[in-house]
Parts: structure tokens; sequence; C-alpha cells
């Protein structure tokens, strides 16, 4: 809710908080593999915060430019991670591993960091600094818009990879882990 604000220190403050959340949370995972950490509450949990934030850094951008960052856009990422995450509940109740792919990794990775350029960008645009200019250009440009597209694809290729690997969830008489 930072970001939508009028005032420009309300969303720089929440992009401040987002990055900060994106390190922490980069190096919770990292942490909890290197000292085998990992949990299954924890294993469950990690990629379910990691869906919030998303959604939270999308929904804000059609308020820098629904042009840019269409609502549809927004839409097909956030249906695509409920659709895995509610995978990963079928397979946890059916006490199934679910695989996942070095492009969901990827995936998240990518949607980070143009998260983050593209909320700076919607910071910049409404300040009077020597960025502003630049950051204007930027989004009067398209690339941003082109790099949604792009986001939009990769996060649909894996939501059909994770749909393709896993199909094993939706079998009933699939044998259990043990």
């Amino acid at each position: 809710m930072l970001y939508v604000q009028d005032e420009v220190v309300w969303r720089a403050l929440s992009v401040g908080i987002f990055a900060v959340a994106v390190v922490t949370d980069f190096f919770d995972g990292y942490i909890a593999r290197l000292y085998h950490a990992q949990t299954d509450y924890g294993v469950f949990l990690d990629p379910l915060a990691d869906k919030f934030l998303t959604f939270a850094g999308f929904i804000c951008l059609p308020f820098i430019n629904a042009s840019q960052f269409p609502w549809w856009a927004v839409g097909i990422i956030v249906f695509r991670d409920v659709i895995v995450t509610g995978m990963r509940i079928l397979a946890d109740y059916r006490n199934l591993s679910m695989d996942t792919r070095f492009t969901a990794k990827v995936k998240t990775l990518g949607q980070m960091f143009f998260l983050y350029l593209a909320l700076m960008v919607g910071v910049f645009v409404e300040t009077d600094v020597w960025l502003s200019e630049y950051c204007s250009r930027l989004l009067q440009s398209g690339i941003l818009g082109w790099m949604m597209i792009a986001i939009v694809v990769l996060t649909l290729y894996s939501g059909v990879e994770y749909i393709y690997i896993n199909k094993n969830i939706f079998s009933i008489t699939e044998n259990a882990k043990t």
C-alpha cells in the first residue's frame, strides 16, 4: 500500500522494503540449504512468501503506467502462481514431492530484477532529480512494456513446465512417497 501513495517518500520506502525482503529471502534460502536446515514447513512456506512478495510488486505496476504494465499481464502472473501453489498443496496432501526446474529459479530472479527496476522507475519518474528524465524516457520508450511481456512469457513457460513435469500429482493411482 505504501507504493500507491501520492508521496514519493512512501514509494521510495516501499521499494527499499521490497529490496530488503528479496535479499533476505535469498540469504534465508541459501543459509538453510548450506546448513541443511530445511524443513517441510519452510520448503512449503518459502515459495508462498515469494508469491506474496511478487504479487505485491506486480500489483503496483499498473499504477505507474497501465499501458506498459497492463492488468491482464499481472493477472496471468498471479494465476500461474496460484495454480503452482495449488499443485504444491495437492502434492503435500497426497504426500508426493514436487519436482522443480532451473527455469523456475530463472523466472523468480527475472521477476525480482524486473520488479525492482520498474518500481524504481516509478519512484524516480515522480521526482524532480537528475534521474527522473532518464526514467521518463525509459518508461516512454516502451522497453519496460516489452520486458513485462518477456516476464509474462517466462512465467507462463515455467508454469506449463511445472504442470508437465509434475503431472503425476493429478493421478489418483500414483504411489505416495515414503
